[in-house]
């Protein structure tokens, strides 16, 4: 990536907004059986902490040198904090709600042998009241950025997008939108979604050829009105589906270790591209690029300028 690029992209401000989470891992040996369960008994000696759901997306942002604010809920506890923290140490501008009702959502892998043994979840769906101020401070915030990520984990963050999507409309913000679950209909009016092929799957149902998944895709586009709807494919690249047709880059990952975090790589480069005036096809092109580095890490983890280089 050029230093010309590099220079548009550090002048580009993003908002994130979405479901904030800890991802925690707990890494040790185990060479013995419970005497208590038929269960391995893990002697855990590391400890490792990263940024997971809309939290990663602005990580990501912010090694592309771009300026991020992100807005999303976390709860009164020691998760919370430690988001606060990773964000602040990622160059992240955080406005985080905290939601005295709820606690921040986490995810705790346990990993013995390179192996994961059992993965324990922390949510509750966030209160009416911690909503209704994430919103407000939407309405503030969207004015200051280029382009808004809505980075949807179906947690309940979410949970005004549509009306989300309408103000920063309003405004003629570009909106960027990774989807979750069966009902596309709130995401009406974004700019671009960007559903991987099982999220696709389960919206239009089954598609027995290129054909019949290009129409179904651009079916799907036009009925919610759209600009652009980018479909990750995994080993075989991407497919971008615009008014004037249909193009796909084939995949890059040179050695597949963890797919984990791999769509907030891609929706946070093509955002960063995007705020920085690049084309569709080039910011789908400099994208997929990092999705194919980073399915190279293990865990949630982000791609540099350097490294696109």
């Amino acid at each position: 990536m050029e230093k010309a690029n590099r220079e548009q992209f550090s002048k580009a401000h993003l908002l994130v907004v979405g479901d904030v989470m800890l991802d925690r891992y707990w890494f040790g040996d185990t060479n013995r059986i419970s005497p208590e369960a038929p269960v391995p008994v893990v002697q855990v000696g590391k400890i490792d902490e990263r940024l997971g759901g809309a939290a990663n997306v602005a990580r990501n942002v912010a090694a592309l040198d771009a300026q991020v604010t992100i807005l999303g809920i976390v709860g009164n506890d020691e998760s919370g904090r430690r988001v606060a923290e990773l964000l602040k140490v990622g160059g992240v501008d955080s406005q985080l709600e905290i939601d005295a009702d709820v606690p921040t959502i986490m995810k705790l892998r346990v990993i013995a042998r390179q192996q994961q043994l059992i993965r324990l979840d922390f949510e509750e769906v966030p209160s009416a009241k911690a909503l209704a101020h994430k919103l407000e401070r939407f309405e503030k915030l969207v004015g200051d950025a280029d382009v808004v990520i809505l980075s949807d984990y179906g947690k309940g963050a979410l949970g005004q997008v549509a009306h989300m999507i309408e103000q920063a409309r309003a405004q003629n913000k570009m909106i960027l939108v990774d989807p979750k679950g069966e009902d596309y209909e709130k995401y009406r009016g974004a700019t671009v979604l960007t559903p991987n092929r099982s999220e696709l799957r389960q919206v239009v149902g089954q598609w027995t050829s290129e054909g019949d998944l290009t129409k179904k895709a651009q079916d799907l586009r036009k009925s919610l009105d759209l600009q652009a709807l980018l479909l990750t494919r995994s080993e075989d690249g991407m497919s971008l589906y615009t008014e004037s047709g249909v193009s796909h880059v084939k995949a890059q990952a040179r050695e597949v270790f963890d797919v984990s975090g791999a769509g907030d790589t891609v929706i946070a480069t093509l955002a960063v591209a995007l705020a920085a005036k690049w084309p569709l096809e080039k910011a789908m092109a400099l994208a997929n690029r990092a999705g194919g580095i980073v399915v190279g890490k293990l865990g949630t983890a982000t791609v540099t300028s350097e490294e696109l280089q």
